[in-house]
């Protein structure tokens, strides 16, 4: 084989490892905003640019996979819909406590499936693993509780933070987990 050729073999194996190596980092991108959806852009504003962003987020699938999460029994669910009814019947008399009960209610459920329960933003992110399309409102609620702490809240930021707090709640509920286990 003359030098010419083994030139030519050379360039069209290199272009064609660039190109599958193209193809696979699309396809992983794809995969990755298909799954992560909202949180995908949050993830990008969060960390600058797509390859550490897309890492990050893999980063939080291969950090859930080793953690054991569960559905709820039956009588599990049911009592905690029915802690739930009787948080957002007090809301009218007591809108800050009502806050703070769903957020604890919220937590003992995340507990109960078996997330790990670190500080807040890694509580988002591991639930974002699993629940992509409602941490946005998991972190919007935990903002206005925070922010009521400080007395800079209105009764309809706590009436919306209580919407928030249900969406993930019935998320958490349904016993749902992503299709990656």
């Amino acid at each position: 084989m003359s030098t010419a050729a083994i030139v030519v073999v050379v360039a069209v194996i290199v272009v064609l490892a660039i190109v599958a190596w193209v193809f696979y980092q699309k396809e992983r991108s794809r995969k990755l905003r298909s799954h992560f959806g909202p949180e995908y852009e949050r993830a990008f504003r969060q960390y600058g640019g797509v390859a550490k962003a897309e890492h990050a987020l893999e980063a939080r699938q291969k950090r859930m996979e080793k953690i054991k999460i569960h559905a709820l029994s039956d009588e599990e669910r049911d009592r905690f819909t029915d802690l739930w009814h009787g948080v957002q019947s007090r809301f009218v008399d007591d809108p800050r406590g009502t806050i703070r009960e769903a957020d604890r209610l919220v937590t003992e459920v995340m507990v109960a499936r078996g997330y790990p329960m670190g500080e807040f933003d890694r509580r988002a992110d591991d639930i974002s693993v699993d629940f992509p399309h409602v941490v946005s409102n998991y972190r919007k609620a935990h903002d206005i509780a925070v922010a009521d702490e400080n007395g800079e809240s209105s009764t309809e930021d706590l009436r919306n933070a209580v919407v928030c707090y249900r969406q993930l709640f019935e998320e958490l509920l349904e016993g749902h987990v992503a299709h990656r286990r």
